[in-house]
Order: C-alpha cells, then sequence, then structure tokens
C-alpha cells in the first residue's frame, strides 16, 4: 500500500513512514534537559516525532565529545613530553616554546567545540533548525527575531513564501501576453481516449437477498459515504442480502443531518441496481423492533479491519446475518477491500459511483448555475454536464440564451486545507505557537484517538512528515504550483472546499496572483445558497461538480476523497480531454525547501518536471481505488 493513499485513514503512513525515514531527522531530544515552552512543545508528548535512535544528530555532538577525548590525550602527551625534557635537561629554548603554542593551540580548539556545543543546546531549546525541511520554512517566522513576541498570523502566511511570491507576481506579469503551455488543458488524447465508460454491463442474475438484511450507517462526509454505501452495495451482492437504503452518520465535524434521500435519487438508485440486489427502504415490521445492538447484529469499524477481503465477510459476516437475519455496520469506512476481488463484484462497485449516485434535482439545479456562470458564454453544455446535473444542464443552456462570444475555460483547485485535515494531519503551517495550540485542541476534541496515540507512540515530526509529501499543500504552495506551470494571470480559478483553515487571509496571496478566482459563495447569491445553509454535505455536492466538470482540476491532496472521486469521475466519462493535476508532494516538498534561493525559472523547471510525471495515463496499479483509477477491465473497456 502506498504511503501517500494510506495519508487519509488514521494516516497509517505517519506509522509506515518510520521505515523509510533517513537517518538524521532533527537536532536531538536532549532539547527536553533546558525545559522553556517551546521545548515542552515539540517533546513527544506535544508534537509527534519518530525513536529516540533517528533523532541523534550524532555529527555535531558527537564531533564535541570527540574533540574533547583527543583533546585530553593531546594534553596528557604534552605534559609528559616537558617532564621528559626537563629530566633529560638538554632542549633548547625555541623547542620549549613549540610546546607552549602547540598547547595553546589544542585549548583554543577544545574552546571551539565547548562553544560550539553550548550554542547547539541553544538553538535546540529555541527549536531552530536550519536546512532540515521545508517546514523550517514554514517556521521561518520565529526564527527572524520574532519569538517573544510573534507577528500576527495574516503577516506569517506571506512571510514563508514572500521572496518566491514576489517572482510569481513579476513572472506572471511578463507572461500575461504569451502563450500557455499545450498540455496545461490538455492530457495524452489517444492513450486515454482508448479507454471506454462500460460498468454498466451486467453478466449475471439478479440477487434474491434471501439470507437477510444489511444496514449500513455511514460516517465522515459526503464522499466518504459515497464509497461507503458502493461498499456496502458489494457486500450486500457477495452475502445474498437485501440491503436497506443506507442512512448517514451525524458528525460532530461535520454537524449536517442530511440523509441518502436528501443527496441522492433514492427511487434512481434502487431500480439502476434492481437487477445486482434487492433494496427496500426500511426493514420488515418484524425486525423493527429488535435491538440489535443487545442480540449481537451491530458490526462496527473496530470489528472489521481496513480493507477486508471479501473471505472476511463470508467467513465472519455470513454466520451472523443467517443467525440474526440482520447486521448493521456502522461507520464502514474503507472496510472493503479493492484486490482481490472478483471481477463482477468489482464492476458493481464502479457501477454504484459511476452510474446509480445520481444528484437529486434540488441539487443539480444549483449546480447548473454554478456551471452556467462558469462557463461564461458557452454554446452548450460541458463534456460532463450531462452525467452530473442531467436535463439541468440543457435549461441552463435555454435560459441564457444564443452568445456569439467565445466560452471561457476554468479551472478548479481543490485546497484540501479545512481545520479537520490540518488539524489531522500532525503538521505545521507557518502559525507558531498559537496554532500548535489550537490545531492540539482541535485533536482533542475531535480526534481523541490521534490524540491518544500521540501521548504513546514516538510518531513522525512535522519536518519527517512534510518531506515525506504526507502534509497539504498550503494556499501559498498551491499559487506558487500553478504559476509555475504556466496558468497565466487571466486565468479563471474555482476554489472548492469548505472554510479554508485561516480564513480570507489565507488566500489573499491566491487572490492577488488570480484576481479572477471565484468560490461558489461569489458566484451564487444568498437566496440560491440558502437551501443549503447548514447542510455541508450538499454545498460539498456542488463543489464536487464544479470540480468534475472543469476544463482543468487540480488537487492540492492527492489523498483528499473528493479529489480521489472527481479525478476518477473525470477519467470514466471525460474521453481522454478532461485533465486533472496531480502534485507529487514529496517532489514539490524538495523544491519548495530551496525558497529562499531557487531562481524562479529553475524552479518552474522543477514543478513542470514533477507535475508532468503524475500526468501519463495508466491502468489501475493492483490494489488501489476503483474510484481513483477506473481504468481497469472492471470498470472501463481498452478500445482497438
Amino acid at each position: 500500500m502506498s504511503l501517500t493513499s494510506n495519508a487519509i485513514n488514521f494516516h497509517n503512513p505517519v506509522l509506515e513512514s518510520k521505515q523509510d525515514q533517513p537517518d538524521a531527522i532533527r537536532i536531538p531530544d536532549r532539547i527536553e534537559l533546558r525545559p522553556s515552552p517551546r521545548s515542552r512543545q515539540g517533546s513527544p508528548s506535544h508534537s509527534p516525532r519518530l525513536g529516540p535512535s533517528r533523532f541523534m544528530n550524532g555529527e555535531k555532538s558527537g564531533s564535541s565529545f570527540v574533540g574533547a577525548q583527543l583533546l585530553g590525550k593531546l594534553w596528557g602527551g604534552g605534559e609528559k613530553q616537558s617532564k621528559k625534557l626537563r629530566r633529560k635537561g638538554g632542549r633548547l629554548w625555541y623547542q620549549k616554546k613549540r610546546v607552549k603554542g602547540l598547547v595553546l593551540v589544542i585549548a583554543l580548539v577544545g574552546l571551539f567545540f565547548l562553544v560550539d556545543w553550548f550554542m547547539l543546546l541553544r538553538l535546540q531549546d529555541h527549536r531552530v533548525e536550519p536546512h532540515n525541511g521545508p517546514s523550517k520554512n514554514s517556521s521561518s517566522v520565529s526564527v527572524q527575531g520574532k519569538v517573544k513576541k510573534p507577528s500576527k498570523r495574516k503577516k506569517q502566511y506571506n512571510g514563508i513564501y514572500g521572496r518566491m511570491l514576489a517572482l510569481a507576481a513579476h513572472a506572471l506579469a511578463e507572461g500575461q501576453n504569451k502563450r500557455e503551455p499545450k498540455d496545461l488543458w490538455q492530457e495524452p488524447v489517444v492513450p486515454a481516449s482508448a479507454w471506454r465508460p462500460c460498468a454498466d454491463q451486467r453478466n449475471w442474475e439478479p440477487n434474491d437477498g434471501k439470507n437477510g438484511y444489511i444496514m449500513i450507517t455511514a460516517n465522515g462526509g459526503m464522499n466518504q459515504q459515497r464509497v461507503a454505501v458502493c461498499n456496502a452495495v458489494v457486500v450486500a451482492r457477495l452475502l445474498n442480502a437485501t440491503l436497506v437504503v443506507p442512512k448517514f452518520m451525524y458528525s460532530s465535524v461535520w454537524k449536517d443531518v442530511s440523509q441518502f434521500s436528501d443527496i441522492y435519487q433514492e427511487e434512481h438508485f434502487i431500480n439502476y441496481l434492481t437487477p445486482d440486489i434487492r433494496i427496500v427502504k426500511e426493514l420488515p415490521e418484524e425486525l423493527k423492533s429488535l435491538d440489535l445492538e443487545a442480540i449481537g447484529s451491530v458490526v462496527t469499524d473496530v470489528d472489521i479491519r481496513k480493507e477486508s477481503k471479501p473471505s472476511f465477510y463470508l467467513k465472519n459476516i455470513l454466520p451472523i446475518l443467517l443467525q440474526k437475519r440482520v447486521v448493521h455496520f456502522v461507520g464502514f469506512g474503507n472496510r472493503l477491500a479493492f484486490d482481490p476481488i472478483p471481477f463482477q463484484l468489482q464492476r458493481l462497485r464502479c457501477r454504484c459511483n459511476f452510474h446509480a449516485l445520481k444528484f437529486v434535482p434540488k441539487i443539480q439545479g444549483t449546480a447548473a448555475l454554478l456551471l452556467q456562470r462558469l462557463h461564461q458564454n458557452a454554446a452548450k453544455p460541458g463534456t460532463l454536464d450531462h452525467y452530473l446535473v442531467g436535463p439541468h444542464a440543457v435549461s441552463a443552456m435555454i435560459a441564457r440564451g444564443d452568445r456569439s462570444v467565445k466560452a471561457s475555460r476554468y479551472l478548479s483547485l481543490h485546497l484540501r486545507f479545512e481545520i479537520d485535515m490540518v488539524a489531522h494531519s500532525l503538521c505545521e503551517f507557518g502559525g507558531g505557537e498559537e496554532e500548535r495550540r489550537e490545531l492540539e485542541t482541535y485533536r482533542q476534541i475531535h480526534f481523541s484517538a490521534l490524540t491518544e496515540l500521540q501521548n504513546t507512540e514516538k510518531l513522525p515530526s512535522p519536518e519527517m512528515l512534510r518531506s515525506e509529501g504526507l502534509c497539504p499543500l498550503t494556499p501559498e504552495e498551491a499559487v506558487l504550483m500553478l504559476a509555475a506551470l504556466g496558468f497565466n494571470r487571466k486565468t479563471h480559478i474555482y476554489v472548492a472546499g469548505a472554510q479554508i483553515y485561516g480564513g480570507t487571509a489565507r488566500l489573499a496571496a491566491l487572490r492577488s496572483l488570480y484576481p479572477n478566482l471565484v468560490t461558489k459563495e461569489n458566484l451564487l447569491s444568498a437566496e440560491e445558497l440558502e437551501p443549503f445553509r447548514n447542510f455541508s454535505s450538499q454545498l460539498a455536492a456542488l463543489d464536487f461538480i464544479a470540480c468534475t466538470a472543469a476544463d482543468a482540476f487540480a488537487m492540492t491532496d492527492s489523498g483528499s476523497q473528493l479529489s480521489s472521486l472527481v479525478s476518477g469521475y473525470r477519467i470514466y466519462y471525460g474521453g481522454g480531454r478532461m485533465p486533472t493535476i496531480r502534485p507529487n508532494k514529496r517532489r514539490l516538498a524538495t523544491i519548495f525547501l530551496k525558497n529562499n534561493t531557487i531562481e524562479w525559472k529553475v524552479f518552474e523547471q522543477r514543478v513542470r518536471k514533477a507535475v508532468r510525471q503524475t500526468k501519463h495515463v495508466q491502468s489501475r496499479p493492483k490494489a488501489r481505488s476503483v474510484y481513483r483509477y477506473p481504468r481497469c477491465r472492471e470498470c472501463m473497456c481498452l478500445t482497438d
């Protein structure tokens, strides 16, 4: 399993990265011998890090110790030699002078090592780690003489990449009238267009569902719930069970009471999958009165390993189903493996995601208005509009009327930089002590299991996580990437995401370089958004549609469920004409590390190379998600 793909669910990469870490990660943990507010903040109980043996920075502290030993030996040797000379009484005066000079030099060298050792301890106390990783740049504000009185967060955001943002602004101003690189708005058309959708093809008889009923209460946001629903459909077919229309769990993070029928067309879902499984809206009356927890029919994520194989369900869940007549899955986040799994079951997974789940007319209608305003002056609906908003796409075009002006194209950017993602990543983003306290408090409330792990395990440091590409890109890093790729200043950019951590100040750099930046809140009126207030999953559906229909889509966190589902949908229905920018964050982290010295041309070349390597057309890698990589025989067919 890849490092990146594990970053989502409890961030197993955090643990796996222990195996891939370099020998020297950061300054030794002897910092705890001189306690201070900053050193305590960097201790294991507050900040994840690797084991002690990985912390030891032996080059400097070890050299001081060796230097002291050598000094003692040299000093002792000098005394013995002078005694021997006195006993013999036969040495010249200038030779005595040489010995004294040698002793003086040795003493100076020893003093140098002593001062070096002392200064190293002082640097450790203040967590100053020059040349150690990109995140040092993110905390460089405190290094620049502002330790006691850190500046306001708004100033820190630009302070991290101030030099690079200025170079980007200059490059964009100079290149306003230049042509953009050809591959910005294109995929490798020939190999990409060779794949066509075919998950709607069936080769089996309907399932009678006679073994019992499967209920599911899916957790997470809209995108996690979508994955859970399709996995439950597959399990129902596997166990020959009847699926009850899924329920969605209320979350203290998302604070949304939306249920399945508030987001997806329930009747279409039932009817489309009828040839595959039996689906009912409720349990039969004789089973409604059962206390499912008391009879042992409730199965939580604690009971099922992540990405369990079909054999697990046949061995452990089917006996409960046959005995109790009903099984209730609670959570069900990523609890079904992608490999090995029978061909037709994998195809059913794709059929559910790409065909059976259609948004309700309320969402489709508002999303059609959103797309109409994004695709200004378009004479016809976009490539994916029909699949996303159905007949509302045509209605919006008719209402807008005929226009002869050239249609505008837009780039959608998913900034996965909400506070839940920022806190769960265990990374640092340049906000200093105030940021660390705020995110730690959030983790204690919403991610108690993660907080407990921090207190009991020695996890990788924020620097290590960033160097491994496990931190979401900040808005500043995202805009630098877009400018380096060659998107000109006039590019229309739609920013998806909920409330960005840091507020509007965090988007200042993005807006200053790309003034044609919009969100759904800018494009839709207060009246049009009113039906979606306090329904984060329904708002996420609008973002899903706007990102999927875009002429180009750029993600900042490849492990995000929305980014994965959007990129997969664009592959499945895009016909090889819907490019997606998937940054390699590990490579970008190495490039951003040099932000204080690198020249813009060099930065531009390296970023383009890092992103170009991710744009090649590939079949689904083994054990990877079919929702993200649908180019496989189960989901799509390869034409000659």
